[in-house]
Parts: C-alpha cells; sequence; structure tokens
C-alpha cells in the first residue's frame, strides 16, 4: 500500500503523515480547513513542535501533499481517519466528525480499500456505527469488498522521546482479512504492532490507557487537597514514594485535566456502558475530582489575596501557562481557560502568559477568549499584578523571576521547587 490517504490533519493525522512519508508513502492529507490545507502543500508546520522543515523536505520529495477534495480517495488503497471525537454540552459522545467523515469517503471507496479509524471513541463505533455509513454510501459491504479496522492513536505531543515509529501500535481488524490488511499498512512505517482479536478490543484498549491516567491523578489531586490541610507537601510526598522499585507509578496533581484525551475518553465508556445497564461509578468520581480542582486553584488564590487584605473582585490575575502541558502549543481542553473563566466570573482582572501560545486561538468552547494575547515577560508588567498562577510549568519561563516581581504565587505544578521564596509569597494548589 504506497498511496494512503490521511484525514484530519492535526496533532495526530500530521505527524502520522510524516512517518508515513519518511518511509516511503505516498501520502494524501485530508483536511476541511483550507489554511491547513494550503500550509501543507507550501511545506509549512502550523504545529509548534513540529519542524517546518520536515514537512517541506516531504512535500518536495513528492511524498506528501494535501487537499479538501475527498473524492481524491479513490485514488488509494488506504485511508486512516484522525479527526476529533469531543463531548457534546451535556458530555456526551460527538462522534459527528467520524460519521460526517464516513459519508464522505463512502461514494469514492474502490474494491478493496482499507479503512482504518484512529479517533478515540467508545466499542462498537468502528463495527457499527462507521461501518453502517460506510456500506450505505458506497453499496459495498464491509469485510467483503472492502477492509475495516481501529488502530488507537498513542501521540504525545511535545515529548521528544515519543517518536510516531518506534510507539507499539494497537490493531484490530473487523475480519481476520481486515487484521492482515492493517498489518500491512502500518507495517511500512512503524516498527512494533500489536495486533488483537477485534475493533472493539482495540477501542477498549485506548480507553483502558486514558482511564488509568485519569483515575491516577484524580488520586493524587485528592491526596493534594487533604495533605495541604496537615500541612503536608504532597511533592514531598510522591517523591519519596517513587524511590519504591517495584509496585508504584508516579502521577502529579494539577488545576485539573487537559489535552485532547483526558478529559473526555473516560466519559465514552461511560456513556456507552448505560447502554448495557453498567455503571461506571469509579470513573465518574474520578472526573468529579478533576473536574472540581480549577474551583479549588480559585479558592487558593483568594486566600492568598486575603493576605494582602484583597478580594478576587478586582485584583489583577496572571494566569502562566495557556497551553495544557510543558513546551507546546496544544490548548485543547486546558484547564487554563476554566481558570480564566472563574476568576473572570469573580471580578478579576484577567490575563495570562505563555512563551508558545502568544494569542488565544478560537476554540469550541472559549471563544470569547480568541484574539486574547499573551502579556510581556518583565518586571513592569509581571510585578503589576496582585496575584500569579502557574497553571503549566514550561521549561521556557525563568520561575526565579517570579521571586523578585510577583506579590503572591499559586504553585499548581511545584514549578517553584527550591526558589527562595519570601514567607507568605508562594501558595501550593
Amino acid at each position: 500500500m504506497k498511496n494512503i490517504a490521511i484525514v484530519g490533519l492535526g496533532y495526530v493525522g500530521l505527524p502520522l503523515s510524516l512517518q508515513f512519508a519518511r518511509s516511503g508513502v505516498t501520502v494524501l492529507g485530508l483536511d476541511i480547513d483550507p489554511p491547513k490545507v494550503e500550509a501543507i502543500n507550501q511545506g509549512q508546520s502550523y504545529i509548534k513542535h513540529i519542524d517546518p522543515a520536515t514537512v517541506l523536505e516531504q512535500v518536495k520529495a513528492g511524498r506528501m501533499s494535501a487537499s479538501t477534495d475527498f473524492s481524491r480517495v479513490k485514488e488509494v488503497q488506504a485511508i486512516i481517519i484522525c479527526v476529533p471525537t469531543p463531548l457534546n454540552k451535556n458530555r456526551e459522545p460527538d462522534i459527528s466528525y467520524i460519521l460526517e467523515t464516513g459519508k464522505a469517503i463512502a461514494p469514492h471507496l474502490t474494491k478493496g480499500t482499507l479503512v482504518v479509524l484512529e479517533s478515540t471513541t467508545y466499542p462498537g463505533t468502528t463495527d457499527e456505527d462507521l461501518l453502517e455509513v460506510l456500506e450505505a454510501g458506497s453499496k459495498m459491504k464491509a469485510g467483503v469488498d472492502f477492509h475495516l479496522a481501529f488502530s488507537p492513536e498513542r501521540e504525545d505531543p511535545g515529548n521528544p522521546a515519543s517518536k510516531v515509529a518506534t510507539i507499539p501500535k494497537v490493531i484490530g481488524g473487523l475480519t481476520p482479512a481486515c487484521l492482515e490488511k492493517t498489518k500491512a499498512l502500518y507495517g511500512q512505517a512503524l516498527t512494533t504492532l500489536v495486533p488483537v482479536s477485534s475493533c472493539r478490543v482495540a477501542e477498549a484498549t485506548k480507553l483502558l490507557e486514558n482511564i488509568f491516567r485519569s483515575v491516577n491523578i484524580a488520586l493524587v489531586n485528592e491526596l493534594k487537597i487533604v495533605y495541604s490541610a496537615m500541612d503536608i507537601d504532597v511533592w514531598e510526598v510522591i517523591e519519596a514514594a517513587r524511590t519504591k522499585p517495584f509496585g508504584y507509578m508516579a502521577f502529579f496533581p494539577g488545576p485539573g485535566l487537559g489535552g485532547h484525551c483526558i478529559p473526555i475518553d473516560p466519559f465514552y465508556l461511560t456513556w456507552k456502558a448505560r447502554e448495557y445497564g453498567k455503571n461506571t461509578r469509579f470513573i465518574e468520581l474520578a472526573g468529579e475530582i478533576n473536574t472540581s480542582m480549577p474551583e479549588y486553584v480559585v479558592n487558593r488564590a483568594a486566600e492568598a489575596l486575603n493576605e494582602q487584605k484583597k478580594s478576587i473582585n478586582g485584583s489583577r490575575v496572571l494566569i502562566v501557562g495557556l497551553a495544557y502541558k510543558p513546551d507546546v502549543d496544544d490548548d485543547r481542553e486546558s484547564p487554563s481557560y476554566h481558570l480564566l473563566d472563574m476568576f473572570k466570573e469573580r471580578g478579576a482582572e484577567l490575563a495570562y502568559y505563555d512563551p508558545h501560545v502568544p494569542a488565544i486561538r478560537p476554540t469550541r468552547e472559549h471563544g470569547h477568549w480568541t484574539g486574547t494575547k499573551s502579556v510581556t515577560w518583565d518586571k513592569a508588567s509581571i510585578s503589576s499584578f496582585d496575584v500569579v498562577v502557574i497553571a503549566t510549568a514550561h521549561k521556557g519561563v525563568n520561575h526565579a523571576d517570579l521571586v523578585d516581581w510577583a506579590k503572591a504565587i499559586v504553585d499548581t505544578r511545584n514549578a517553584m521547587k527550591g526558589q527562595p521564596v519570601k514567607p507568605g509569597q508562594l501558595w501550593k494548589a
């Protein structure tokens, strides 16, 4: 399969496209966003941690191009779908992007084509929902006329140790023949394949991975609050516990969950479980704890301001870090947005600083912040705020400056560890 299409050129689709292209496969990127398509065809990168030179190299070599014309899937032997799977306003799964993609490509499928879904979703999406729209639109039979599979993405944006080529790839096919086709596809570009018995097992595998993280993060977030009441530093406790060489894995607290996976994926299983009359109490409790963290941070900031005989109402608050994780420009589902909203609701004057996000781009849920620009990192600017909240610990931020510049610091990431702060200046949250 030397000609493939990848639908969705975001944080998953673009790195995957580049890896296939580097492996000698000709990749057609498909996206509904014309600026992304134009950028690719000009050899540019719109994702900060992806070097534009890597895109330009593959485009110049003729191994990578992009288009908004979904009918071009008739030119390829395999199609990989990497589109968003958000939650709707009722926190229910929204698989409309998957289904709309299926409807767009179905009329143009050719006999023998392989379709692989990579978007995280609940078990049954591939062999029920996607299968139905593909068969209806193509007038062909899945597993007979065309092949169908699921393979969960495992992209870790901004992690230099995370390489697409070497991350083990879980794959599940609709039929044994579909699985073999999927092995042949990914075997061209990835070193380790992990075949499983079905699409549903592969879908459930991705959910387990992210639910595991969500539950353990909730645990340390809860312990953070409990230990703080006991005047115990949870970060010191975690560092001591992680010296145990067996039976323990370190997770770290924060101001809430961010990214495209952990805040969303567990609720896909929660929703699907209801169809079978089952409750996911453990998952839901973890979700409640994690989603309550921004409120805890705001309350800690209120305590810090009280020491200055100030209230949140009318105070100037700076959020340091808009991206959901360090050293990337990825702000999807970032808890920083919830902090901005909560402080604003309480009457604070808000600003943010993030060297990776110079201006806020449009988002599905926080469009009212679109266009807001990062403040300047200097003494005059930072010292004008009544409290600084560290929400993301970017390595490019000189946190030592805050000792001299900030009146009060609320640290949700242990970023101020080892700094000679003044009495009453640092508040951990």
